[in-house]
């Protein structure tokens, strides 16, 4: 009878705790020790392969173009963030040159830009709206940070729906990139 009332108790426990658990535990972690970085993605995201894209790309299952991906650039190995100007210049650069080049049919709006030093390292947190051909809005944030000689940029972007739904998340997911 007391080993009843345990494995209920237990079981009661076990219920009630997974109904708390925070956002971080909905995360799996993705880890290129090759290239050295790392990454919290979604659960329920999957790893797909892109022929000549970024070095990783996952997305959602449902949402399909909800990504996050990872593209390396080399660079001079004398440059640093700095060098390439302030978030805001460079987020903005990032926007005219590469998320809606001219021609693209695409408009990026610079919301926010951002630096924060871990370690030796320096990275840009940028934050745009962008208005798609179609006339649907999407987000995107991107961590950028250089290391090694490389630029590593690290995109996520979800529609203007789910952005509204999900931004704790999805700020949890791109502020978890790191290089090393």
């Amino acid at each position: 009878m007391l080993k009843r009332i345990v494995i209920v108790l237990l079981i009661v426990v076990s219920l009630s705790l997974q109904s708390c658990t925070p956002a971080a535990l909905n995360l799996k972690s993705y880890s290129n020790t090759l290239k050295g970085y790392e990454f919290l993605y979604p659960n329920g995201w999957v790893q797909v392969k892109v022929e000549n894209g970024p070095d990783v790309v996952f997305h959602d299952l449902i949402e399909e173009k909800e990504n996050i991906s990872v593209v390396i650039n080399p660079i001079p190995a004398e440059k640093n963030l700095a060098n390439l100007g302030t978030p805001t210049d460079v987020g903005y650069r990032l926007s005219k040159n590469v998320i809606a080049p001219p021609g693209s049919g695409r408009d990026a709006e610079l919301i926010s830009a951002a630096s924060r030093q871990v370690g030796d390292m320096t990275y840009y947190l940028l934050e745009y709206a962008i208005q798609l051909p179609n006339q649907v809005v999407r987000h995107n944030l991107t961590n950028a940070v250089i290391r090694r000689g490389q630029l590593f940029t690290c995109s996520l972007y979800t529609s203007e729906d789910r952005w509204q739904k999900s931004e704790s998340l999805f700020r949890q997911v791109i502020n978890s990139f790191s290089v090393y």
